[in-house]
């Protein structure tokens, strides 16, 4: 069955149907990923995006349950070139339509996908529709909201505490284990490999909703607090800045992507829209103070504006594709963040160490 991408400019591409019969709509971004199509597909930070894999082929290696990033699909809809109907991989159980038409999620193969990155990457990112019929896909694109104008975060939140362990989810109630660290986590759009990370570097994490409390957190008895990433413009999230302005100081803090924007808020400082985003598993960074470079996996659409921050906030990380900022540090509140993914899930490892460091510094108090 055919079907149709609409951008909000008005150019159609039109392709094959895949996943589930029904109509999306979306910021269109890309991702220049190789492989990791499950991980991103239930990436938080992708909420209210269509999300254009620049790789040829995907679904070759199938689905299985172990690599979900979160309990749901997060992007409105998917874009690719070539979908493998026939998986080839010992862990897979389904194959990409299939997951993909469970879950209700509409998507489209069979476009000129390099086409599509470049219009993007000469136009900027756009909002975008997929639907079978094109009047329909018009009138969807037309009705929708910027995707600025959206509070994903609220979405993506979990919508109560609980913990984590080494199986996975616990209660809330449950007790620590001896010897870990206790680790909250202001969940504003949380992939689950933070967590295993923080756990196998001896933490305890208790997870949060976005509209925690200053009291909840600290009454809780934190070592350390954790920013996570997540979606959307992060201008939108004033509460959430206030509780992390509360909380500076009080605790050695991190925070990834999202959170290296939100501490960036907190201090006063501003950010901005990037014209079409870092996201992909091969984006070089350059720490300020070692000089070392390490490739780190991106998914972000903001970044933070240097010219903005105050004289108490240190700029330590910088891409050494645009020179945009990857990384702030605010000394005197015991406070740092990256603004790239050292979870990774999918990408490189190389920014692993931070998980061991961070709950080193927890550990000294």
């Amino acid at each position: 069955m055919t079907r149709y991408l609409l951008l909000g400019d008005g150019t159609v591409f039109s392709g094959k149907a895949l996943g589930a019969a029904t109509s999306t709509v979306g910021e269109v971004v890309f991702n220049t990923g190789m492989t990791g199509y499950q991980e991103i597909l239930s990436d938080p930070s992708y909420a209210g995006q269509i999300v254009l894999l620049t790789y040829p082929l995907i679904g070759n290696y199938g689905i299985n349950d172990d690599d979900f990033e979160s309990d749901r699909i997060q992007p409105s809809g998917l874009i690719i070139r070539e979908a493998e109907p026939v998986p080839s991989n010992w862990r897979s159980t389904k194959s990409l339509d299939q997951l993909l038409k469970e879950r209700g999620v509409a998507a489209i193969q069979g476009l000129d996908t390099r086409a599509i990155t470049k219009h993007i990457r000469s136009a900027g990112v756009t909002m975008g529709a997929i639907a079978d019929d094109l009047d329909h896909a018009r009138s969807v694109l037309a009705e929708s909201k910027a995707y600025g104008e959206i509070d994903y975060v609220e979405a993506v939140s979990t919508q109560a505490p609980y913990r984590w362990g080494a199986e996975g989810k616990l209660l809330p109630e449950d007790p620590d284990e001896t010897g870990r660290v206790r680790l909250a986590v202001i969940d504003c759009g949380l992939k689950f490999n933070i967590l295993r990370r923080f756990y196998r570097a001896g933490c305890s994490p208790k997870i949060f909703p976005s509209n925690v409390t200053t009291d909840e957190i600290l009454d809780w008895r934190p070592d350390g607090i954790l920013l996570s990433p997540g979606p959307g413009d992060p201008a939108r999230l004033g509460s959430v800045v206030e509780t992390v302005q509360k909380l500076l100081g009080t605790k050695p803090m991190f925070g990834i992507c999202l959170g290296n924007q939100i501490l960036c808020h907190a201090m006063g400082g501003e950010t901005f829209k990037l014209k079409f985003g870092h996201r992909g598993s091969n984006h070089p960074v350059k720490d300020l103070e070692t000089g070392k470079v390490t490739i780190t996996s991106q998914n972000h659409g903001y970044a933070v504006d240097p010219n903005s921050l105050p004289d108490t906030v240190k700029v330590t990380q910088l891409n050494l594709n645009d020179g945009t900022v990857e990384g702030i540090s605010v000394p005197e509140a015991r406070a740092k963040s990256i603004q790239y993914h050292p979870e990774a899930a999918p990408g490189p490892w190389d920014s692993r160490p931070y998980f061991r460091e961070f709950v080193a510094e927890m550990r000294a108090g």
